[in-house]
């Protein structure tokens, strides 16, 4: 039962679903047979990279459709608020004026405002339900605004001129974050070009500049002792180049996870919205890296 209750809270804290689980699936049997089925072999690396992409790719995509579903959340509120305004400044007291409006569209937060709607039909305080409101659709922008909505309510103030007030915050706070994102994006760009100009920098290395220091070092063991001296592989042996190369790969992995994150916090005020591209830059890393190994490598190999 332990074991069950276990699984049970990682699936939900995961939110897994059906297409999370076949995509895990398919990755780890990918996984297990290029390892079993290409031993020694460069296109090893290369499977692998793919098999990564396709058990994160599903995840990401979740993360993607959730913020943008987080946004529209955001500037439909501002679509409600304003209807409901103009409602209540009409002379409409705010219950009714959430029944009039409940018939429009309002993309993804209409489920919500038809609870809301039903709530407050049913007799329900219209400060619980905007409490119900808020909590059910977890976002900090909204939550701020139905928390002034409901509080003015209760206090029976000019509503009219409250809402009026929580419509030009929220609407100055979608204009800060559109204009934050139009600003940033430069940067974002920015950010993608100089992690690939030290991708190329890595394969330089990889391909030109390690083969050298290998050499130098064949040269050292049996002349005054080259990169042998330095540690290089130990008394009397050197290093290979792909034992050198070896911890490229991780430095590009750990390299991209972090810039895709910063590039998300600096454009959107999230690091959870940096997922997607510390996702892109890691699989760009993966894929570059290693079919870098296969295909350049090999040429380098027949030609030498």
């Amino acid at each position: 039962m332990e074991t069950k209750s276990i699984i049970k809270i990682i699936i939900k804290k995961l939110n897994l679903n059906k297409t999370k689980i076949i995509s895990l699936v398919i990755a780890f049997v990918i996984a297990v047979s290029a390892i079993l089925l290409l031993k020694n072999n460069d296109i090893l690396y290369f499977v692998l990279g793919i098999s990564f992409i396709i058990a994160i790719l599903p995840f990401i995509i979740s993360v993607v459709l959730e913020t943008g579903a987080e946004r529209e959340k955001e500037e439909m509120f501002l679509e409600f608020s304003r209807d409901l305004v103009e409602n209540v400044k009409a002379g409409t007291p705010i219950s009714k004026s959430i029944l009039n409006i409940r018939k429009k569209d309002y993309g993804k937060l209409n489920p919500h405002i038809n609870k809301l709607a039903n709530q407050i039909s049913l007799g329900i305080p219209v400060k619980t339900a905007f409490e119900t409101f808020a909590r059910d659709n977890a976002n900090n922008t909204i939550t701020r605004a139905v928390t002034i909505i409901s509080e003015s309510e209760k206090a029976g103030g000019r509503i009219d001129d409250i809402l009026e007030a929580v419509v030009k915050s929220v609407s100055q706070v979608e204009k800060l974050k559109k204009e934050r994102r139009a600003a940033m994006y430069s940067l974002v760009v920015q950010g993608y070009i100089i992690f690939m100009i030290f991708i190329i920098i890595t394969l330089v290395m990889q391909f030109k500049i390690l083969p050298i220091a290998t050499g130098l070092g064949s040269a050292g063991i049996s002349g005054s002792g080259g990169l042998s001296e330095f540690g290089f592989g130990g008394t009397g042996n050197v290093a290979s180049t792909d034992e050198l190369v070896r911890p490229f790969i991780w430095l590009l992995l750990v390299q991209g996870f972090f810039v895709g994150l910063v590039i998300g916090k600096l454009s959107e005020g999230k690091i959870k919205a940096g997922l997607k591209h510390s996702f892109i830059l890691m699989s760009l890393s993966v894929l570059i890296h290693t079919g870098a190994k296969l295909f350049i490598g090999a040429s380098l190999s027949a030609a030498a």
